[in-house]
């Protein structure tokens, strides 16, 4: 019996690499043609997302320019048939907004100032001191995270009646900054941070005979710079947004901040009974939403920077 070789000729070894070269570039057609589709779910549900958040900060600021007439129509209109830059002129008149911004920027500033000192100097203390009872004591300090705000309202209320502040004509500023200087969320982020600084530094600054205080200063603070600015940046933010607090304790109008200011604010419509000019309320948010935007836009960077460099070393 003969044996027969199969031998694979010069055109059929051609005609195979063809063959695959055919199938490889099917491959990578369905692969990219798939990748395309993946990119156009990907970004049209991104501005689907974008478009429902984005909504009511639209509406808000063409409704701050309509005339009561189109806003209370029953068909509404998205985009004003005429601008009405009157309404904003009266927002200001309407909610005192000039003197609730004034009262709003001190309240911030002074209790961002203040809040900075304590969480820098309570975060460098967690962080570098060694005493007796530190970790159980911040142990504590985090276990205060876990309770709901509304019960400090309530225990912040009794307290600061019982120090005699509920006299708002004497203590009006005193009563809207003292009780939530400290925030645990604040130091526990820069301690942190500040965890991530090699301890020989400190080591060696001890043996120079450098002071805790200015190796803080010019060691720890430096470099942990933009965690700091980010806190100055929330803090500031809560200050503007805050509405609680001030809503309970604040019965002088001289004393109101921003979120106070607009609600209590006289929107009346000209000539009408009970009948509220939503224009004019609406021009009023769009000028107190409008700094937080701007914070926003431009240290936005500063914020997610400051947040990712904290929770490394722990």
């Amino acid at each position: 019996m003969t044996k027969t070789n199969n031998i694979t000729s010069p055109s059929n070894t051609s005609s195979l690499r063809v063959m695959k070269e055919k199938n490889m570039k099917e491959v990578n057609r369905t692969a990219k043609i798939m990748k395309v589709l993946g990119y156009v779910a990907v970004y049209a549900f991104l501005v689907f997302m974008a478009v429902i958040i984005l909504f009511p900060f639209y509406w808000m600021l063409i409704s701050s320019v309509k005339s009561i007439e189109e806003y209370n129509r029953i068909t509404p209109t998205l985009w004003p048939e005429v601008i009405n830059w009157r309404n904003y002129a009266r927002a200001l008149e309407a909610a005192n907004l000039e003197r609730v911004f004034l009262n709003t920027v001190y309240v911030g500033i002074v209790s961002t100032l203040l809040s900075l000192v304590i969480t820098i100097l309570s975060a460098f203390a967690f962080a570098r001191l060694e005493f007796k009872g530190k970790d159980a004591l911040f142990a504590g300090l985090l276990a205060t995270m876990m309770i709901p705000g509304e019960l400090f309202t309530i225990t912040n209320y009794q307290t600061v009646f019982k120090f005699g502040w509920g006299d708002t004509d004497k203590w009006g500023f005193t009563i809207l900054i003292v009780p939530f200087l400290v925030s645990t969320f604040y130091i526990y982020l820069l301690r942190q941070n500040f965890l991530q600084i090699p301890n020989e530094l400190y080591l060696a600054a001890k043996v120079d005979g450098v002071s805790d205080i200015k190796y803080l200063w010019k060691v720890m603070i430096p470099l942990a710079l933009p965690t700091i600015i980010s806190i100055t940046i929330l803090k500031m933010m809560g200050a503007w947004n805050t509405y609680v607090w001030p809503n309970l304790v604040i019965e002088d109008d001289n004393y109101l901040l921003v979120t106070n200011g607009i609600r209590g604010g006289d929107y009346s419509v000209e000539g009408a009974i009970d009948m509220i000019d939503y224009p004019v309320q609406m021009a009023a948010v769009a000028m107190v939403s409008l700094p937080l935007f701007m914070v926003f836009l431009f240290f936005r960077k500063y914020i997610m920077k400051g947040v990712s460099r904290s929770g490394i070393k722990g």
